[in-house]
């Protein structure tokens, strides 16, 4: 019995590692354009350049509409605008700031309410590479009626020339994969729970 958990171990830490090591090199690959949508979304946290690539996005009219999800409330629309570069005129017809998110499911559900509210059907997804993954997930769950076009803006946290040699980068990854995997999870057990539900109704 001890040698069988002993395999199954070593065998999760495989699977693990594996698991891992395809998640760093897929949130490192180039994103391709964007297609036209609706609106777009961009999630504080993380670098500036978020924020910076979905005001960049509205003014190449890639949606008519961008919401700045997750802002701080001690930061003024004007002070925002001030940094990113905005022209007040653009701020005022074109851009929301969402300031009720404090995380990535918050992100979600605020974002959601918006696109509700606008009837959006398609979304541009702007966050960092390596948050996109679980950002996606939450967004597709809180909003699974609209089509979701992930843009995720490059950090140098998924270079593999730093986090395959600096544990602080490495970690960070980790954190963010197994993020991901209890996301992935509890979308399981929620599509486990429609089937239920579905055959019920079925009988």
């Amino acid at each position: 019995m001890r040698v069988l958990a002993t395999w199954l171990g070593i065998g999760f830490v495989l699977l693990f590692i594996a698991g891992f090591w395809s998640f760093a090199e897929r949130v490192r690959e180039a994103p391709a354009e964007p297609p036209q949508a609706e609106a777009i979304v961009a999630l504080t946290g993380g670098s500036l350049e978020r924020l910076a690539t979905g005001v960049r996005l509205l003014e190449e009219r890639k949606g008519e509409r961008l919401l700045i999800s997750g802002v701080n409330r001690i930061v003024t629309d004007a002070e925002l605008y001030e940094v990113l570069g905005v022209d007040r005129e653009l701020g005022d017809c074109c851009i929301d700031l969402g300031r009720a998110a404090e995380d990535t499911l918050g992100n979600a559900s605020e974002t959601a309410a918006w696109a509700r509210q606008h009837r959006y059907k398609s979304l541009i997804l702007v966050t960092d590479d390596y948050h996109m993954p679980r950002s996606q997930a939450e967004l597709s769950l809180a909003l699974p009626e609209v089509e979701i076009h992930p843009y995720p803006v490059r950090t140098r946290w998924t270079d593999p020339a730093l986090w395959r040699t600096d544990l602080r980068a490495a970690t960070r990854l980790a954190s963010e994969y197994v993020k991901y995997l209890v996301i992935r999870g509890r979308e399981a057990v929620i599509d486990l729970g429609r089937g239920d539900g579905a055959a019920k109704d079925d009988a």
